[in-house]
């Protein structure tokens, strides 16, 4: 069975390492000088050489060769991951203070020591601060954050970096030139890039590329990352800035179809996106490449990238459609009765043409009376019900509890939206119903009903719409297949909004899952 890359080309010296200069400086002088610390601490991202350089400083301590296969009586190195427990650290609290067999000092190489637990941690604080002499402690991890502060604060600190693009690319060439792999230039920068700074990951996917053809290019790599074609995802951003929506739903449809993963496709956007401001060559406006930028953030981990990531596109691109043009409403096609008419419906279809009798009010009174003489001899025509001044009054109460009911909605899901973004996203699935102190929610998905109607959400929405009616309120969430959500729009004369554009265009509302 072939050894892996990145164990193979693992180094052994502090000569051989790449990219971690200012630490490999401040080890040789240390030891030049023959001023050894009883405790080092290393941390950084994984694959930039902790683990390596920590083997690497316990051989030299103590003068010996340091090769894979041979391991040294001295040198105990501990997975703190599968050694996380108080038992354990008791039992190295003991052994300490065995003297060394060989070597001048007996080192313990902890790995991953953010994993240990609180009552490891207090058991092994005793023994950092009074050590024997013979012993020296090299803890490694890259979440140094979750250390206690006590520990740090006993301990020699080195910062690595993560691994320089460039010196990256130079080393996968040496690399490359070493195994005999045929890969272009273009390729290796690709692989530096997408290794994220780690050495390690960088080396393995070389690895991994250089077994699946003889001559590797740029395309062959796309297609080991799963990252897309840097035209598709520059098209996609001619069409955001075109404002087409019909446009990019369907080119992400079509890179989904074609295997790329929502996240990937997020990363590639945010990349250049990015670069293209860095270089004052936006490829957006500055504030809606800067919001989408935040926004995909949250691709990767969403429930439902794909849809999250449509979401983001589309939500932005109906932002700028309406700031552009602010009449687009009245042009787009309905399926339901635009929200500007709706206020008409209290009135008959008899009263819709009476404005000429209403300009003439003298000519309309005389013929009140004729109208009452003749009702005795026409008592089969049937005559409407007279309208009471209380149902009248009850009619427009209720035409303007509705536009406040709208009114409330609307800021309600713009609170939503500047503390709670990802929440607002799900929310605004509902077509509200406001009943005195009870607030109903009806949404089309039981997904959506579910997420809002975990105690933490709900609480969330239960503040915010208590906040903006003014008291406190029961919140309910119900399940109906044939809801659809309630039109929202930023001012009345937006009436319909964008989401309805949206809505006609993609047949219904957007579905989000995240």
């Amino acid at each position: 069975m072939g050894q892996a890359l990145y164990r193979k080309y693992r180094s052994r010296s502090l000569d051989e390492i790449v990219g971690q200069e200012h630490i490999i400086t401040a080890l040789r002088n240390a030891l030049k000088q023959g001023k050894l610390s009883h405790a080092y601490l290393f941390t950084g991202p994984r694959g930039v050489g902790k683990t390596s350089i920590a083997r690497i400083l316990a051989h030299d301590i103590n003068g010996l060769p340091y090769t894979d296969e041979h391991a040294h009586i001295d040198i105990i190195e501990i997975d703190a991951a599968s050694n996380r427990g108080i038992d354990e650290i008791r039992d190295l609290r003991e052994k300490v203070y065995v003297a060394p067999t060989s070597g001048k000092y007996k080192v313990y190489i902890i790995d991953e020591v953010h994993m240990l637990t609180p009552q490891a941690f207090n058991a092994l604080l005793k023994t950092l601060e009074e050590p024997p002499a013979h012993i020296v402690f090299i803890l490694a991890t890259t979440e140094v954050y979750k250390l206690p502060a006590t520990i740090i604060s006993r301990t020699q600190r080195y910062t690595f970096r993560p691994a320089d693009p460039v010196q990256l690319q130079a080393h996968l060439r040496h690399i490359a030139d070493e195994e005999k792999i045929k890969i272009s230039d273009e390729a290796l920068a690709l692989l530096a890039e997408h290794g994220d700074g780690s050495f390690r990951d960088s080396v393995g996917l070389l690895d991994q590329v250089a077994r699946s053809k003889d001559k590797v290019e740029v395309a062959d790599v796309h297609a080991l990352l799963g990252v897309p074609p840097v035209e598709a995802i520059s098209q996609l951003i001619n069409q955001i800035a075109a404002n087409d929506i019909a446009a990019v739903a369907g080119s992400l449809q079509q890179l989904q179809q074609q295997g790329y993963q929502a996240a990937a496709i997020a990363k590639e956007l945010s990349r250049l996106l990015r670069n293209s401001l860095l270089e004052s060559k936006p490829l957006l406006r500055a504030a809606q490449a800067i919001t989408i930028l935040k926004d995909l953030l949250e691709v990767g981990v969403s429930h439902n990238p794909g849809r999250y990531l449509e979401l983001v596109l589309l939500e932005q691109m109906s932002a700028d459609l309406t700031w552009q043009r602010p009449t687009v409403t009245a042009t787009l096609p309905h399926q339901e009765e635009p929200v500007a008419t709706k206020s008409k419906v209290a009135k008959p279809k008899d009263e819709a043409a009476p404005a000429p009798i209403k300009a003439e009010p003298a000519v309309a009174q005389p013929e009140e009376p004729a109208k009452e003489d003749a009702e005795p001899s026409n008592k089969n025509t049937p005559t409407p019900p007279p309208v009471a001044p209380e149902q009248a009054a009850d009619t427009t109460a209720s035409a303007a509890s509705a536009g406040d009911d709208k009114a409330h909605w609307a800021e309600t899901l713009k609170a939503l939206k500047t503390e709670h973004n990802t929440l607002y996203g799900v929310v605004r699935m509902a077509r509200p119903e406001f009943l005195n102190d009870k607030v109903r929610l009806t949404f089309g998905f039981a997904f959506h009903q579910k997420r809002v109607n975990e105690a933490k959400n709900k609480a969330v929405v239960s503040k915010v719409l208590g906040n903006v009616l003014g008291h406190e309120v029961e919140l309910e969430c119900l399940f109906d297949k044939n809801s659809k959500p309630e039109p929202v729009v930023a001012a009345p004369k937006a009436a319909g909004g964008t989401i309805d554009a949206i809505s006609n265009i993609f047949g219904g509302g957007e579905l989000l899952e995240s």
